[in-house]
């Protein structure tokens, strides 16, 4: 019988690694999951997207019979954005993979998943810090009233799931609010990634990508009054039910999914592996997002 001769090319496959960590990488998302993925730029000459928002043309009115109705201009405003490459490597000698002792292949598979969906979480959260919807709730703490007053710059007319994502140092106080209903108290229904209760209808998602920022509270550019608060964003989840193919709050355009390559450095008998992903996150829609301060 033949020996069996373990390669180190049976270890480390750039196209199994690959599978794996585009595996992984979903379960490390905090933020990302609640964006639309859009695969429009995949094998599409460019690097740049244009994403249109459109005005609203106004309600409906009333013509009399034989009467011509007026036509309506529609207006538009454009942002771009450009495609850019979130990129992670590591490198693994001969012996710490031939050892047998622990496992530094699937290891290194969980750190690059781990990278790339740490850029994309940052990323899309930093595209949520641009929202031109902002509450100045930077006087108190995070709590029922503040959220409430946050939403009502929203003018809704009907309701529609949301999520408010949080610092997870806001988290204590927040589950002692007496409005805040535990993830574990739902009677049913289906819970959203990394969701640990709700709170005045947002389902709410703590994240240590929630930032903490320097918030001058009286808007005068000074310093005088500022502020260190949290700044969270509460996110439209559902289409609005008046709106038909209404745009997402937040897209990440995707050009290529992750790829994974090795690299052989003989004379030092090692193997470098990096792991790439080229997309961009915009946030598409500023309607569906409020920036709400509360003081740290």
């Amino acid at each position: 019988m033949a020996d069996t001769i373990t390669k180190l090319s049976d270890l480390i496959d750039p196209e199994v690694m690959g599978d794996m960590v585009s595996a992984k990488i979903p379960k490390k998302l905090r933020v990302a999951p609640f964006a639309k993925v859009d695969d429009t730029l995949v094998g599409v000459p460019g690097d740049t997207i244009t994403v249109p928002s459109y005005g609203y043309i106004g309600d409906a009115a009333d013509v009399a019979e034989g009467e011509a109705v007026t036509i309506e201009k529609m207006t538009t405003s454009t942002r771009q954005a450009t495609v850019k490459k979130a990129m992670k490597g590591v490198s693994l000698t001969d012996e710490a993979v031939l050892s047998g002792y622990g496992n530094p292949v699937g290891e290194a598979n969980t750190q690059l998943a781990l990278a790339i969906a740490a850029k994309i979480d940052n990323d899309c959260m930093d595209a949520l810090q641009g929202a031109s919807l902002v509450y100045n709730g930077s006087a108190g703490a995070l709590d029922y009233e503040g959220i409430v007053n946050a939403l009502d710059l929203f003018e809704e007319e009907q309701g529609t799931d949301k999520v408010l994502f949080i610092h997870p140092k806001q988290l204590t106080a927040l589950r002692k609010d007496a409005d805040f209903l535990s993830a574990d108290k739902y009677q049913g229904g289906v819970m959203l990634s990394g969701e640990v209760g709700m709170i005045a209808g947002c389902r709410v998602v703590p994240s240590k990508k929630v930032p903490v920022v320097s918030y001058d509270s009286d808007g005068e550019g000074d310093g005088a009054t500022a502020v260190n608060c949290y700044a969270c964003p509460i996110v439209k989840l559902e289409t609005d039910p008046e709106v038909e193919d209404e745009v997402p709050a937040l897209t990440i355009y995707r050009k290529r999914d992750v790829n994974v390559e090795t690299e052989r450095k003989p004379k030092v008998r090692t193997t470098e592996i990096t792991a790439d992903e080229f997309y961009v996150a915009v946030l598409s829609n500023e309607a569906k997002v409020v920036l709400a301060y509360f003081k740290q």
